[in-house]
């Protein structure tokens, strides 16, 4: 009795002399990479948070752009790098419509990722050159079905959320416009401010200044329920139940990185999306402040990832 008491007192303390040699997290600079070039919504999302975190941490949060592969470059760098939370990824809905698309990543998107917490969400937009004479969405459905195929809408690309975003209202209001994808937002307004397209679905921030000016109408939310952002305008979902459209801001670490480093990283930016200076700069993307926990974010992730699939099969959408 007296030997099995000693071990395992002997045994406790080994415990807690190897937890006291473990160093706090982070004891040297975290870097978050992020798949789009620098001025976009990702880039200064993740500089907000970034300075944030830094202070609250101790340590520099370094902002490292590596675009590419719609993404995908700096997700697989993320997915390869050590699993012990030094290196992160931020990003946007288009990871998820991304990995829909091309199913031969050189990464698994759903296993080799692991959500640390939704950063934020926002509406999209549906709008149209002024020269249509649709108000809302139930006259653009009623005019394009009065004129199949002979309209066209507009994306940043093939296989974007803008491009999947119309493929899903196509879908559900049995309309037929033809897509003209654009590689980038800006060529593509470029054309529906010259009235070679006469729609797109697209956050409201990059097409606010076109809607004040008048030389774009916008119709509706792309969003369940009307958005703070926009409170006037009717949701999609008001013509076509159902249809539910969001962006939205993540951050990812490599998969197998350690709980407990998962919930500092989680503790820490969910501590900065509370600030009120990060509120105002993600105001001005048209996004709020959405903290999640690690597994509700993971889910989200994974079903994101699963409904993009569905609709990318079902319209059968290839990559260029």
């Amino acid at each position: 009795m007296m030997m099995r008491t000693l071990f395992l007192v002997c045994m406790g303390a080994t415990a807690v002399s190897t937890a006291w040699a473990q160093p706090a997290f982070p004891t040297k600079p975290i870097r978050i990479l992020v798949g789009a070039p620098p001025g976009g919504s990702n880039d200064i999302l993740a500089r907000a948070i970034s300075q944030r975190v830094s202070e609250s941490v101790g340590q520099p949060v370094v902002v490292e752009n590596r675009a590419g592969a719609n993404q995908m470059i700096a997700a697989d760098l993320t997915a390869k790098a050590p699993p012990d939370g030094y290196t992160l990824y931020v990003t946007s809905t288009s990871y998820t419509t991304g990995a829909a698309l091309t199913p031969k990543l050189p990464f698994d998107p759903v296993n080799d990722l692991a959500g640390i917490t939704m950063l934020g969400f926002g509406p999209m937009v549906l709008v149209v050159h002024p020269s249509l004479p649709a108000k809302n969405t139930r006259e653009l459905i009623a005019l394009l079905r009065g004129k199949p195929g002979q309209l066209n809408y507009t994306s940043s690309g093939v296989g974007g959320i803008n491009h999947l975003a119309m493929e899903v209202l196509k879908s559900a209001a049995k309309i037929d416009i033809l897509h003209v994808p654009h590689k980038g937002m800006g060529p593509a307004l470029t054309d529906l401010i010259a009235g070679q397209v006469q729609a797109v679905i697209v956050g409201l921030p990059s097409v606010e200044m076109h809607l004040k000016n008048g030389r774009l109408r916008v119709i509706g939310v792309s969003t369940a329920k009307r958005s703070p952002f926009a409170p006037e305008l009717p949701p999609i979902a008001d013509a076509v139940p159902g249809y539910d459209v969001s962006l939205w801001w993540g951050i990812f670490a490599a998969a197998k990185t350690p709980r407990a480093v998962m919930d500092r990283l989680n503790a820490e930016i969910h501590k900065a999306l509370a600030s009120a200076d990060v509120k105002k700069r993600f105001a001005d993307f048209g996004a709020e402040p959405s903290p999640m926990t690690p597994d509700a974010f993971s889910a989200h992730v994974r079903g994101e990832i699963a409904k993009w699939r569905k609709v990318v099969i079902d319209n059968h959408i290839k990559a260029e």
